[in-house]
Order: C-alpha cells, then sequence, then structure tokens
C-alpha cells in the first residue's frame, strides 16, 4: 500500500501516525517482512500487525543463475498465480525487471510469455513483492535494486492503475525512495494509456515494443496489434514526449530473416525521423517450440550502422541470461511442461 493508506489503516486500531513510518522502514529500509521482528513496536501491535495484514506472501519456487551474473526467479502466490521476475547487474546498477501480468494477452507470435494467454492481473502488491524478493536475495552482497523496468511478463498498460499505483509505492522517500527516473515502463502500445500516463506527470520513462516498421508485418509478428494501429501509437508517443520531456525508447527485437533486412532498417530509420526517440535492438532469445532464430552478428551489425548512418540513435542491447533463458515467460513455461 501507499505511504497514506498505511497512515489510514492504522487509525481502526488506535495507533498514532508514526507506525507507518515504522513499518515502512522495517519493510522497505531493513527488508524485514514479519511483524514479529518490528522490535521497536510494542508487542501487542506487532501481533494486531500480523493478524490484521500480510507480507511478503510470495515464494521462490524457481531460481536460475547465469554466468553474466543475471538471475531469474518464479515467483508463486498463495492463489497459485506465478510471474518471473529477474535482476540483471550492469556496473552500478541492478535492474529488476518486472512482470505485472500472470500470462500475457498480447500473444507476439515470438515470445513466451503469451503462450496460454492471460491469467490474471498482478496487484500493485505483488508487483512491489518482485523488488522486494529481489533485494532481499541482493543484501547479503550489501547490494539493492537501483532500476526498474516493466519488461517481464505482462502488458503494463493492461494493468495500468495496479502498475502506476506501485511505481508510485515505490517512489515514496519513506520506503524504497525510487526515482521515477529510474523506472521505464515497456508497452506494446495503448494510445489511450500511454496519453493518460503522460498526463500523470511522473516522469517515468516510456519504451515502446516496436519489432517491425509496417503495419503489416507487426500485426503478423504481434496479434494485438490489430487493435492499435502504428499511426495512433507514435502519435501518442510524440505526445507523451510533448508533456513529459521524455525521450521515448524504441525496442526492436531481432528475429534471423523477418525483421533484420536491409529494407526494414532503413523503413525504421524513417519512422524515428519524426521522434525524439533512442532504438535498442535486442538479441533474439530462442525459445523452445517456436519458429523464430538469432540473427548472426553480421546481420545485427549490420542493421545498427545502417541506423547510425541514417541518424538514429541506436545501441545494440548487451544479451543477457542467455544460458538460462532469460526471455520473458521461458522459467514459468518449462515449469508448466515440466
Amino acid at each position: 500500500m501507499e505511504y497514506s493508506q498505511c497512515v489510514d489503516a492504522m487509525v481502526p486500531h488506535g495507533w498514532p501516525a508514526f507506525r507507518a513510518g515504522q513499518v515502512f522502514d522495517w519493510v522497505y529500509r531493513k527488508l524485514v517482512a514479519d511483524p514479529e521482528r518490528m522490535s521497536n513496536l510494542p508487542k501487542a501491535h506487532r501481533q494486531q500487525l500480523a493478524e490484521a495484514f500480510s507480507f511478503a506472501t510470495t515464494q521462490i519456487l524457481g531460481r536460475q543463475s547465469s554466468s553474466d551474473g543475471t538471475q531469474k526467479l518464479l515467483l508463486g502466490w498463495p492463489d497459485e498465480a506465478r510471474a518471473e521476475t529477474v535482476m540483471i547487474p550492469d556496473g552500478s546498477r541492478r535492474t529488476a525487471c518486472v512482470s505485472s501480468q500472470v500470462g500475457c494477452p498480447v500473444g507476439c507470435k515470438f515470445c513466451a510469455s503469451g503462450i496460454g494467454g492471460l491469467r490474471s492481473n498482478l496487484s500493485a502488491g505483488r508487483i512491489v513483492e518482485q523488488i522486494f524478493t529481489l533485494n532481499v536475495l541482493l543484501a547479503p552482497l550489501g547490494e539493492r535494486i537501483t532500476n526498474v523496468v516493466f519488461m517481464g511478463m505482462g502488458e503494463p498498460l493492461a494493468n495500468y492503475e495496479q502498475v502506476v499505483r506501485a511505481c508510485r509505492i515505490l517512489h515514496e522517500p519513506r520506503g524504497a525512495g525510487l526515482s521515477y527516473r529510474r523506472v521505464t515502463i515497456s508497452t506494446v502500445g495503448v494510445p489511450a494509456r500511454m496519453r493518460q500516463l503522460a498526463d500523470e506527470d511522473l516522469p517515468i520513462n516510456l519504451a515502446i515494443s516496436l519489432h517491425a516498421p509496417t503495419e503489416a508485418l507487426r500485426r503478423e509478428l504481434i496479434p494485438w496489434a490489430e487493435h492499435f494501429p502504428l499511426s495512433e501509437i507514435l502519435d501518442a508517443a510524440r505526445y507523451y514526449f510533448d508533456h513529459t520531456g521524455r525521450e521515448l525508447t524504441l525496442e526492436y527485437v531481432l528475429l534471423a530473416g523477418v525483421n533484420d533486412r536491409p529494407e526494414h532498417a532503413r523503413k525504421l530509420a524513417a519512422i524515428c525521423k519524426p521522434l525524439r526517440a533512442n532504438v535498442n535492438l535486442i538479441w533474439y532469445n530462442e525459445v523452445e517450440g517456436l519458429p523464430f532464430a538469432r540473427p548472426s552478428a553480421d546481420a545485427v551489425r549490420a542493421f545498427h550502422q545502417s541506423l547510425l548512418a541514417a541518424g538514429v540513435n541506436a545501441h545494440v542491447r548487451k544479451s543477457r541470461g542467455r544460458d538460462i533463458a532469460a526471455a520473458c515467460g521461458q522459467l514459468r513455461r518449462r515449469e508448466q511442461i515440466a
């Protein structure tokens, strides 16, 4: 819950408002989710707290560690909901790639997240719990999550209210104190919600999962795209930049022989011209059973150089966690099949 809600929750019990600050300090700063260990609270309050509220109900059902330091967790809750979260180390950064839904409604043809469709939305509490769980794992190393990206399972803007609420909870100075500028929401493109997010007056980074430079190819790869024309998504992207001043990121997964040809690079460059946007080129992590392959190094290099030559600020994202199948949905799918 948000801090103000925590304060309000103290009232029915007759507790002073400062108890909320103590609870937030235990949970978010000290990473203690057991009320019995909150030693500066009276014993009676600790017992009432344990009876009235649920803290960190998730269990780690699966864990994989990559040779590059990436950690992937499969988390489960009492109602049998399961979702993945990933910790990606990069220099001093520790980025949490979090899920916003159980499954995914988008159905990208190359992604494991949408296999089986959407089961449910994750609450703001369960989204925040993913960061909490990763922080507990990092604590023995004296580290914490520094950045959060909503690029795990699900379409964040299809669970808009809970995702924005989770961002506000993470930003709370008495709690995790995470800057909005260190949060990125990645969407396949939901124009109305993109505009709504722009009007929230939160300096959150917005990334658009483009993956194709033409309407026809995009609809072939992303079935959900038929609901939201590319032109409307790009208009909403411009609206977002105009209202927030935050440069956009276009995410582009390179699929061998599908969207990595020279003509695709030229068309992508044309899309970028009117936008204040960076392009992240992403190596495809293969998913067993899906008919897509990782592009060659030469194809990735040529695609990247073509964008640079056209004046596009483009980067090739490091391929992380490939040895543990760290792409979205793969660990959950593997557990379901096993």
